[in-house]
């Protein structure tokens, strides 16, 4: 038997090796046993040069080392209009360790159309000064300074990186030459009206020491051959393996084969069977067991060209030929954009023809680029760009200024591959395609208000249906929510007339929020994040009308979310961590015929969709992601089993349940009752009791029962110089005495030196290691009336004591030893079956289900879903207009596509769409069941064959004459009233029913039948 620790006293709890209700005890072995990754210790030595509370979502995309360095980083930003601010808000919330703000310039009415950290008080205010306390507000460990003074030879060379954003070229080249010669990483980006430019120069020699997103790969081993070359066998449960030819290895905690351990980095070859060759193994001691095969990533050469050279050779990035010729014509674009700025000391005015040919004329005159392949000048495009350049626009900001801001910490971390070298982004796909504008370009003149900057490219028409909308932003207080509501503040949505906005959220304020969710501040921790949100969102446009609501939107509050409430909404934007959640809100847009806008991030990757009524598809999960979302492992593979860290972390996650919570509630239950555990609940008795219920087959054929994913678990031995095992004891001692309500300790040098003075564990208490499933079936059944009066027994003596504490797990609050339990049970599960642990990190990531996040993604999407909403708001609009969006910051992969239509079906003479539905009127006095049939049979050629309302049949062609004949009289909501046992609630204005047809296919499925009120 795997042998684990009893359960004596404080300072012991059951182990990880089995579980079966039989006493257990722990017998560990040094060499299967190593320092858990990730430790207490480790977190502590980290915790002093990264906040892991505060960054835990950003450290899972990016990791302490490159925190680290972005922690000592100091930047020099120039630019604060909105496209600056938002490079400057991403870095601050992301902790780089010091922000130096310049410009030159005072506020004006057009800036505040994006710049949140500015308002009307502010105008005439110089721009970084106004900006500065507000930006360090988001970050207090963050230094921002405001530099007054010119750009200066001397001021550069303290910097690692530069950025200009709203700079004029001249400036451009002069700095870019000086900061290329001195090997300072220079970014230039700018945003003029429904177009953005990113260039990226770091360097002729820039080394990016982790080039992708990706983990390394690692497996576990089967076995190793010793010859030339050795042949390395994964186990069959790591045989889907993603390595390649050529890649770097490096090998840990094999048995036997320990000249392999840490050795330098090998390259390997895939065989066809999947079994890898790593070299000469001849002179090696023979394998015995154990140890996984590790990737090393290859650090990658970057070698940028200065902004001079690069103008006339511009590397872009784009996704298709198509693409390059669109990025080079823009460049084109803004290189006459520059040259028109230079003659005429401003950009051209908003839609005003004159100019636009101007810039036209200059672009066809400039020099010629080298090194592309010559094609036509698209002047139309050069036009239109021309035309709304004098636009300021949040989502173009957002957008542009989240991929500014990942590439700078690019440029500190040296993780990820940087832009090559520039990047072109434009969303002219908003603009209307009558050319309304270009006819009436007054509607486009300044107004002097918050939104001239906006008005400037889509007019004072839109801006007033804008104000006009009520929109639904479900969820709308989480990382995205945040910055959706500071984008739509911005943008004036719902900020006049009989326009508003409701915020819905149910989660409250946590530290970890504040690296992303820039409207909370660390003094509105544990308040909720709709409340605070909302006030914070009317600070940036005091004319906004927000209402927040703490109610989650689920079938449970359909009273709350029903007809009257979504019949004053315009649409809905969302932002949710889950597929379930997802569906739920989709299916209540398309119930209500509102446009859903919808987003989500994880990492560097993040998504942005737009769901419009008749005119695209309806939102669908992904099937497979869907499906998975749910999935839970076989109990009998967790319990007995486990073949992968998912298993452990599992286990040892159902390990704290069933000890610090389920016992807990037991105990307590028995306390207040009084009554036998024959006569309590089964499922938590069974669940305290036996873990595994069930009958299992014995194997008949001879096959070992200990074989491919099924690992025998090998026994370790207890030893206080493992990490592991001190934290294994110390977080399991204070987990039970704050179940008793005891004081604890993190006194780890005291309790090594109380366990070394406790005596090893008997080894006839030991229980056996199961070799058949007859013997693990047998085990299983050992619980009877008999186990159960024995833990009567026990639980006689707690009756008298005070109620025990249930721990409810919590994955946040590093200080109450949740995760370190999980952390360290898991891994000595891990050992025992010779599977590769993962550090606490990970651990609380996998068990917590914790998406890794990072501001500049969550800004990114924000924007792609504000730039969609102008054209959902703006005049009716074909599917062409639309856009999703998907990206990867890391991978600098950026990838627009017009959405699909939704798909027709056709029934006889019918026609229709998942938009459709059909209407039946319940009149006065209300239809009968009869005659709602009657109806579907005259207006539609329906034969109805079954209703149902929800689950609840109404109606079945099936049905006895005598059941029908008691059914077809009741009027529709009586019936549903007599079948249900529920009365419709009050304001309900439509029952919505489904029906089964004579004479449908089996894929048909009909429109819904709404029977109006």
């Amino acid at each position: 038997m795997v042998l684990v620790p009893v359960c004596t006293s404080y300072s012991w709890a059951l182990a990880p090796a089995v579980t079966t209700s039989h006493p257990q005890t722990l017998s560990v072995s040094t060499a299967a046993c190593c320092s858990a990754p990730g430790s207490r210790m480790d977190i502590l030595e980290t915790s002093k040069l990264v906040d892991e509370e505060l960054y835990s979502r950003q450290l899972y995309v990016l990791g302490s080392p490159a925190m680290q360095r972005i922690q000592g980083a100091k930047v020099l930003l120039s630019g604060l209009q909105g496209l600056g601010a938002e490079v400057a808000k991403n870095l601050v919330l992301m902790g780089v360790g010091s922000l130096t703000l310049h410009d030159p310039y005072p506020t004006c009415w057009s800036d505040l159309a994006a710049q949140f950290f500015l308002s009307e008080q502010d105008l005439g205010r110089n721009r970084a000064e106004a900006s500065q306390e507000f930006l360090a507000q988001l970050n207090r460990a963050v230094q921002v300074f405001v530099h007054t003074g010119d750009i200066t030879e001397d001021l550069l060379l303290d910097f690692q990186v530069v950025v200009l954003t709203a700079s004029k070229l001249e400036e451009q080249l002069k700095v870019g030459t000086f900061c290329h010669k001195h090997g300072v990483c220079f970014l230039v980006a700018d945003a003029w009206g429904l177009v953005g430019q990113l260039f990226c120069d770091f360097g002729e020699d820039f080394t990016v020491q982790d080039p992708t997103e990706a983990e390394p790969l690692t497996a576990a081993i089967q076995h190793i051959s010793q010859g030339s070359p050795g042949i390395l066998t994964l186990r069959r449960d790591a045989s889907a393996h993603c390595f390649c030819d050529e890649d770097l290895v490096t090998f840990s905690g094999i048995e036997g084969m320990v000249e392999l351990n840490g050795c330098a980095p090998r390259p390997i070859r895939v065989r066809e069977d999947g079994s890898l060759e790593i070299g000469d193994t001849t002179t090696f001691s023979p394998y015995l067991r154990g140890g996984a095969i590790t990737e090393v990533k290859r650090p990658r050469t970057v070698r940028h060209e200065p902004l001079d050279t690069a103008l006339l050779q511009p590397r872009v990035v784009a996704q298709s030929p198509q693409e390059v010729y669109r990025a080079y014509c823009l460049h084109q674009a803004f290189r006459a954009l520059h040259k028109f700025q230079h003659l005429h000391g401003r950009l051209p005015q908003p839609w005003d023809v004159v100019d636009a040919e101007t810039v036209v004329g200059l672009a066809r005159d400039l020099e010629p680029m080298k090194g592309t392949k010559e094609e036509p000048l698209d002047e139309v495009l050069v036009r239109t760009v021309a035309l709304s350049s004098a636009g300021v626009l949040s989502p173009m900001a957002a957008m542009l200024g989240a991929v500014a801001a990942q590439e700078v910490l690019k440029a500190i971390s040296r993780k990820f591959m940087p832009l090559d070298q520039w990047l072109y982004f434009d969303a002219l796909d908003c603009l209307p395609e009558d050319g309304e504008l270009l006819h009436n370009p007054e509607d486009c003149t300044p107004r002097g208000c918050r939104y001239d900057g906006q008005i400037a490219v889509f007019g004072a028409s839109l801006q007033e249906k804008l104000s006009c909308q009520h929109y639904l932003l479900q969820v709308g207080a989480g990382a995205i929510g945040c910055e959706l509501l500071k984008g739509f503040a911005l943008m004036g949505l719902g900020a006049g007339g009989s326009g508003g906005l409701t915020v819905a959220d149910m989660d409250h304020v946590e530290r970890s929020n504040l690296s992303r969710q820039f409207l909370f501040r660390p003094q509105d921790t544990g308040r909720p994040k709709a409340e605070v949100a909302a006030v914070a969102a009317q600070v940036l446009n005091p004319d906004l009308k927000i209402t927040p609501l703490t109610y989650p939107l689920d079938p449970t509050t359909e009273h709350i979310y029903g007809d009257n409430f979504f019949s004053q909404m315009d649409g809905v934007a969302a932002a949710l961590d889950s597929f379930q959640a997802r569906r739920y809100v989709a299916e209540r847009c398309t119930h209500y015929l509102k446009p859903l806008l919808e987003a989500g991030t994880q990492g560097t990757r993040g998504s942005a969709s737009v769901f419009m009524p008749h005119v695209t598809e309806a939102y669908r999960a992904p099937a497979s992601v869907a499906a998975s979302e749910d999935a839970l492992y076989p109990v009998c593979t967790v319990r007995h089993f486990p073949s992968t860290v998912e298993h452990t972390l599992q286990w040892a996650r159902d390990e704290f349940e069933g000890l610090f919570r389920l016992s807990a509630e037991i105990i307590n239950h028995y306390q207040q009752t009084s009554t036998s555990l024959a006569d309590m609940d089964g499922p938590q008795t069974l669940t305290l009791l036996q873990p595994v219920l069930g009958v299992l087959r014995v194997l008949e054929d001879g096959t070992p029962f200990w074989l491919g994913p099924k690992q025998c678990p090998q026994p370790l031995e207890f030893d206080t110089s493992q990490d592991t095992h001190v934290l294994y004891v110390l977080a399991a001692a204070n987990l039970y005495a704050q179940m008793h309500g005891l004081p604890g300790s993190q006194d780890w040098t005291t309790l090594k030196g109380l366990l070394k003075l406790l005596p090893q564990p008997d080894p006839q208490h030991l229980a056996h290691i199961f070799t058949g499933n007859l013997q693990l079936a047998l085990a299983s059944a050992e619980t009877g009336p008999e186990q159960l009066k024995k833990l009567g027994d026990v639980l006689e003596v707690w009756s008298v004591g005070s109620p025990l504490k249930p721990l409810m797990f919590e994955k946040d609050d590093d200080s109450n030893f949740h995760v370190d339990f999980v952390t360290a049970a898991a891994s000595l599960r891990s050992q025992n079956y010779g599977i590769l642990p993962v550090n606490r990190a990970q651990c609380k990531r996998i068990v917590g289900q914790i998406i890794p996040a990072i501001a500049t993604t969550t800004a990114a999407v924000a924007g792609l879903v504000g730039l969609e909403l102008y054209k959902v708001v703006g005049k009716p609009r074909p599917l062409g207009a639309f856009r999703h969006s998907y990206l990867h910051l890391a991978g600098n992969y950026f990838s627009r596509w017009v959405p699909s239509a939704p798909a027709t079906q056709t029934f006889h003479h019918l026609k229709w769409t998942c938009w459709d539905r059909l209407k039946v009127p319940a009149g006065q006095p209300e239809r009968t069941l009869e005659s709602l049939l009657a109806h579907l049979q005259e207006q539609h050629g329906l034969s109805v064959r079954m209703l149902l309302h929800g689950p609840a049949l109404l109606y079945s062609t099936g049905w006895s004459p005598e059941k029908q004949a008691q059914y077809l009289p009741l009027r529709v909501t009586e019936l549903v009233k007599q079948v249900t046992g529920r009365v419709p609630e009050p304001g309900l204005r439509v029952l919505v029913l489904e029906l089964s047809c004579e004479g449908e296919k089996e894929d048909t499925a009909f429109p819904p039948l709404h029977y109006e009120l």
